[in-house]
């Protein structure tokens, strides 16, 4: 179902002149008029949206960068502390050794096992040598790890809301240049850390940096493509970043020392310094922020580039945008959310849902993984990313923003749901009597359940991020956007909690995600269907669109189009009063949910 514009269907001035806010509004129509004049999704689109593509192979060395930086490796005692264990005694260091090397005993012999004044160390990641064997963190120093992955993921979240807000007020380009100068200098003085605590403190500004080009990039791409390119270009970007992470062990195995792999992650950003002159400002911004003198350059420069000819003007753009010259910029901010009545819910839905997503993706990843590092299951995990992205075309295809985000959602609820579940009964009520072949049935259904809970919830992340850049308008996309990414960032923050915690209360922390998939599948009905529709550039238009019924028999009469000039509420708002002054009245005939009753 498509979404509805209540704003679009103002009648026109009642002097048949076109007005001045008529003009503004046919330069905020950018889908549907601005681009196709200029030439469409044209070779000036492609080249640009190419240009976003690349670095996405760099942002996700440095998220799967935790793997080789500050994987546990394989340790064993080689000179026992004297003061201990065994009380320096042959016996006691051959029994130390022996606690130490069998992983069971560790956590029965913690006291023990860690008095140890010399350790051994064998990386499964392909370094020599990383940030733990450095600084010896196992053992008491182990919670240094933790730390330093909690840096990382709130540099995130702080980097995605606040420069978020700039992209909105000062434009994407400035985020992007700004942040890629301080992931150069944050990121390489990593390189050079002389203790932990200079390591964890860096890599909290390196994710920062890096949040901040991730949604950049993520906005501009957006924002150049037509409607019906929005998705697949998103979804090609999404590819780089898993076949980035399929590159990370061979790129591990070529570098050999984690120094020289910071370097090699990092260092290539450097490449993205022209992009400032290689990269315009987005026009939809431009254009939705009354940047009219930056605009009119940029129209001229896509036409050229795309070969059009701008003398003749049949659509009356450029003459329209003539006008407007004299109009002052003005700017949003996310915070204006506040005053809205739809946007603010169909922004707090998705976040949830990429809060549930992630947080949820970490729980079955434990199942597959079962804290072993080698590669086998560093890949799986990774083929596991690529055949979702790979499904997630076609289903959206056929069911649309809404109705995939739902399937996906579904699936994702109804494995946790027979994993938590399912396993149980199986145990309690069957095979009481042969506890091997029971075991080994848990473990394939966890494994089965794992795997798909996995790929669906994988989809679910990605659609939720998408699903909010198509919704949230032009003036404050940067701002929801970076809402959503920040919410997936604490999702992913419940990893390093459960390893800081030694999995305690993992099956709690299970079971609340699992509600919270439930309450997911209730609310994503309620968000408008995106497919095919222009981007909103306002907030008035953001505000503007409705959900249609999922189904075919759910309230026939809502939001019918001969009754959507009625909707008295969307009309009687602060905000649409703003932008529409003289449409303040409310008909007779209109009920407060805007459904009508004569």
């Amino acid at each position: 179902m498509d979404a509805v514009r209540l704003d679009a269907l103002n009648p026109p001035a009642e002097n048949g002149n076109v007005s001045q806010s008529e003009a503004h509004k046919r330069l905020a129509q950018v889908d549907s008029v601005v681009l196709p004049f200029l030439g469409g999704f044209g070779r000036y689109q492609r080249r640009l949206v190419a240009l976003t593509w690349i670095p996405a192979v760099l942002i996700s060395f440095s998220q799967f960068s935790d793997y080789f930086l500050l994987g546990q490796p394989d340790k064993k005692c080689v000179r026992p502390d004297e003061g201990g264990g065994g009380n320096g005694t042959g016996a006691g260091r051959d029994l130390l050794s022996e606690l130490m090397a069998n992983g069971t005993g560790l956590e029965s012999a913690h006291g023990t096992a860690c008095l140890c004044s010399e350790w051994r160390f064998e990386l499964q990641s392909g370094l020599q040598q990383n940030v733990v064997t450095r600084w010896t963190l196992v053992c008491d120093g182990e919670w240094k790890v933790h730390i330093a992955k909690f840096s990382l993921l709130v540099g995130s979240i702080f980097g995605y809301v606040l420069m978020g807000a700039v992209a909105d007020w000062l434009g994407r380009i400035p985020v992007l240049l700004v942040s890629v100068l301080s992931v150069l200098v944050f990121g390489l003085a990593m390189a050079f850390s002389v203790d932990m605590a200079m390591f964890s403190t860096l890599r909290f500004f390196e994710g920062f940096c890096l949040a901040a080009i991730r949604l950049s990039l993520y906005v501009l791409r957006i924002e150049l493509c037509l409607p019906k390119w929005r998705f697949s270009m998103t979804m090609i970007a999404n590819l780089i970043m898993v076949g980035g992470q399929l590159l990370m062990p061979g790129l591990a195995a070529l570098c050999r020392d984690w120094q020289i792999l910071q370097i090699i992650i990092i260092a290539p950003f450097v490449f993205m310094l022209p992009y400032v002159w290689m990269f315009p400002e987005s026009l939809r911004w431009l254009l939705a922020t009354q940047h009219y003198q930056r605009a009119k350059r940029q129209m001229y420069r896509i036409a050229q580039s795309n070969r059009v000819d701008t003398t003749t003007d049949p659509s009356g753009i450029l003459s329209e945008l003539e006008a407007e010259l004299q109009q002052r910029p003005e700017t949003c901010c996310v915070t204006q959310l506040r005053s809205t009545r739809n946007l603010w819910k169909n922004t707090v839905v998705l976040c949830v849902n990429s809060l549930t997503g992630y947080g949820i993706h970490h729980c079955f990843a434990r199942s597959v993984v079962e804290g072993s590092a080698t590669h086998l299951h560093y890949y799986a995990l990774a083929a596991i990313a690529t055949a979702s992205c790979m499904v997630v075309f076609p289903v959206v295809g056929g069911f649309g923003r809404r109705g995939g985000l739902l399937t996906f959602m579904i699936i994702t609820a109804l494995a946790s749901l027979l994993q938590l579940g399912l396993l149980n009964l199986i145990g309690k009520y069957s095979l009481r009597h042969d506890e091997v072949l029971r075991d080994t049935l848990n473990e394939r259904f966890s494994y089965a359940f794992s795997i798909i809970g996995m790929f669906s919830s994988h989809a679910v992340s990605t659609l939720s991020i998408f699903y909010c850049a198509e919704i949230t308008p032009t003036v404050i996309r940067g701002g929801g956007v970076g809402l959503v990414l920040a919410s997936a960032g604490f999702g992913m923050l419940t990893a390093p909690l459960m390893e800081l915690h030694n999995q305690k209360g993992f099956f709690l922390h299970h079971v609340i995600l699992t509600c919270c998939t439930l309450l997911c599948i209730i609310c994503i009905p309620l968000l408008p269907e995106t497919r095919g529709q222009p981007l909103p550039e306002t907030l008035a238009d953001g505000e503007g669109l409705q959900r249609r019924p999922l189904l075919p028999g759910e309230q026939h009469h809502l939001l019918a189009v001969t009754d959507v000039r009625e909707y008295s509420r969307v009309q009687d708002t602060p905000l649409h009063q703003a932008v529409n002054p003289g449409n303040g009245t409310v008909p007779s005939n209109s009920t407060a949910n805007g459904v009508r009753t004569s």
